[in-house]
């Protein structure tokens, strides 16, 4: 088990559980975090689990591949740290990773 926590951009902080092997995106699912909406279910092809990872961890969640690129070029706001959370895996090493949801998903 380990904990992700999502900032809000009213800096609202939610703590999740999460397991190995489970997205980002499944772990804010399941945890209620406002702005992951996920509407194409985790395929990578909709971009509404955009977040931005905190700059401390990008090194550790690494770079998006092409395909999540081309997505991220289409979302709202895309920065550096800019992932998909429905194609970041989650591993132990990750416990207390934290990612911030964008400003135009917590509406």
């Amino acid at each position: 088990m380990l904990n992700v926590t999502f900032v809000l951009a009213d800096d609202h902080v939610i703590t999740v559980p999460a397991q190995p092997g489970q997205s980002l995106m499944e772990a804010a699912l399941i945890g209620g975090v406002p702005g992951i909406v996920a509407n194409c279910g985790g395929g990578a092809i909709c971009g509404t689990c955009h977040v931005y990872v905190d700059a401390g961890w990008s090194d550790r969640i690494g770079s998006p591949e092409d395909a999540e690129d081309e997505i991220l070029d289409a979302v709202h706001d895309p920065g550096p740290l800019s992932r998909l959370s429905c194609q970041v895996l989650l591993r132990e090493e990750f416990h207390g990773l934290v990612v911030r949801v964008p400003i135009r998903q917590n509406t």
